[in-house]
């Protein structure tokens, strides 16, 4: 096992529980390690939904413009590295063993979380970098979460939605006043919600940001995006818009957008690549569509996207889900893209629904037996399986979760025959 390795289990252990909201024991240990300005200009994001898009698009745009910057994204597909990510290069092992030491010494007794821990070690990496811009991408909610020990110098929320009610409630007023604990006074504020709760743009009023609201401030209207002077024709992506708009919005008011104008932007976008978000690869000569989706306003732009790139064969989805997920809300807007299920165990997870809890909730949401295959495999075993036995013109749709999508990229790495992104 690696250091890292046993750091990474270390830290699951070093906590009595995975999440406890609050900033008060991580803040002591920012103040002790000094890491509570990481960078000169900050982003922070939150939202359901496309927060990873928006931090990918941002730092592809920084990039461009060789501008210096700091990422921190969570959680990650198949390496812990890919959370921590500097001038577009993933923390190193070393890195990071060193950042968890000095975080170590720094916590003296206090007790952290695996999130609070990894956190500061990201903001510790971007300090002793020397970054220009540090994104960071909230864990869950905004008010509570680690990341907001930082006062962000423009805050983004892409878009507010339903999910993880046991922390946030089932409110969306509820859930849009918690990530708006973000904001700061005074400082810029940009929401790619195009439907917010009230409770949003209520906090930015109280708080005096200046706000900027999709929709009303800046647009995106098929792959046109407009922000006062500026307009962008955006590249065919698979990222939602709106979050692709919120950065370029946010980057704009931090004069962080790369030299050439609309097509140095455009030509950045295009170079984004963002596994597990409607991610297109061939495997064995059969098309698969890799979604990370795991609450009904995802799975509500997951059909969307199905239903504007059709195939002429079949869609075929193999899904594994957390068994605190509204499974119903989750497979309904997909009802009338996908003709076959299959639903398939995490082994090991033991946040993971039984697939035969998924087969009822299919069942409640009018999908016949006849369309549910009646065995459970393992996500990454299924996923072979089925590509095997699909027709050529077949689409096989992965979705879930990110464990679900981590299994199954994993098995077409380690086994590729033939991968390629589309």
């Amino acid at each position: 096992m690696s250091e890292l390795q046993t750091w990474l289990e270390r830290l699951e252990r070093l906590h009595p529980t995975e999440i406890e909201l609050g900033l008060s024991r991580v803040a002591a240990v920012a103040d002790t390690l000094g890491v509570q300005k990481p960078a000169p200009k900050v982003i922070t994001v939150a939202g359901t939904n496309g927060k990873g898009s928006c931090v990918a698009t941002m730092e592809a745009l920084l990039l461009a413009g060789d501008r210096r910057v700091g990422a921190y994204s969570s959680p990650h597909l198949l390496r812990f590295n890919e959370r921590i990510r500097i001038d577009g290069q993933e923390a190193s092992d070393a890195a990071l063993v060193e950042a968890f030491e000095a975080v170590e010494a720094a916590r003296g007794a206090t007790s952290l979380t695996y999130f609070e821990f990894t956190t500061l070690a990201a903001l510790w990496l971007f300090q002793r970098a020397g970054v220009e811009f540090a994104l960071l991408e909230v864990g869950l909610g905004g008010r509570l979460d680690a990341v907001n020990l930082v006062d962000a110098d423009i805050a983004v929320i892409t878009s507010v939605a339903i999910d993880h009610e046991a922390w946030l409630g089932s409110d969306r007023e509820v859930i849009g006043r918690e990530k708006a604990g973000i904001l700061r006074p005074g400082s810029p504020f940009v929401c790619a919600d195009p439907e917010p709760p009230l409770s949003v743009s209520s906090a930015a009023a109280s708080l005096g940001a200046p706000s900027q609201f999709i929709g009303r401030d800046f647009t995106v209207e098929g792959d046109r995006y407009r922000f006062g002077e500026l307009e962008v024709r955006l590249p065919p992506v698979s990222l939602p818009r709106p979050s692709i708009a919120g950065a370029i919005t946010a980057l704009s008011l931090l004069e962080g957008l790369p030299a050439g104008g609309a097509e140095g932007i455009r030509a950045a976008i295009e170079r984004i690549q963002l596994p597990g978000r409607c991610q297109q690869l061939t495997w064995r000569g059969r098309e698969l569509l890799l979604d990370v989706g795991h609450n009904p306003a995802a799975a509500a732009y997951l059909a969307r996207w199905l239903a504007d790139h059709p195939v002429s064969g079949k869609t075929i989805a193999l899904v594994a889900a957390m068994g605190d997920k509204d499974l119903e809300g989750l497979f309904r807007p997909l009802v009338g893209q996908v003709v076959h299920w299959q639903p398939a165990a995490l082994p090991g997870n033991d946040r993971a629904a039984d697939p035969q809890k998924l087969r009822d909730a299919l069942r409640q949401v009018g999908v016949p037996p006849t369309a549910v295959d009646s065995r459970s495999p393992a996500v990454a075993e299924g996923a072979a399986a089925l590509v095997a036995d699909m027709g050529q013109e077949d689409r096989l749709l992965v979705f879930g979760s990110f464990f679900t999508v981590a299994e199954v990229l994993q098995r077409v790495r380690e086994h590729g025959d033939g991968e390629s992104e589309k």
